[in-house]
């Protein structure tokens, strides 16, 4: 999976929470001062390129659906993020959160329940 821009994730993020759309409808989504259309549907087209987005011409425009889940690339995202700045380690990444007061012990204390949880289903 290619890493995309800011740009293109930013389109991606518009794209997973609309589904199936046009440039016009992704184009709704950004707050003003929003890009050019030529500028969005070159994004468009490099999404497509880079497999995150299926496209089907329907008369004079074309039909984006995503092809890649937003679970899944957030998945590898944190996994991208934790192996490049926390040697790899979850436990890394955590400590450094609470370090940097990112996480509550509250949030902490729910997410080792949660784990505990999981372990038991």
């Amino acid at each position: 999976m290619e890493t995309l821009t800011p740009q293109e994730e930013r389109a991606m993020q518009y794209i997973w929470k609309t589904g199936m759309c046009c440039v016009k409808d992704i184009l709704l989504c950004y707050p003003d001062p929003k890009p050019r259309y030529t500028s969005l549907a070159s994004i468009m087209n490099s999404l497509k390129q880079k497999g995150y987005l299926d496209a089907r011409r329907f008369g004079s425009t074309y039909i984006y659906t995503p092809l890649v889940k937003e679970e899944e690339y957030a998945g590898k995202s944190v996994s991208r993020l934790v192996e490049d700045y926390f040697a790899d380690s979850y436990k890394n990444m955590v400590s450094f959160c609470a370090r940097e007061q990112k996480i509550s012990k509250k949030d902490l204390d729910d997410i080792i329940r949660c784990i505990e949880e999981q372990k038991g289903e």
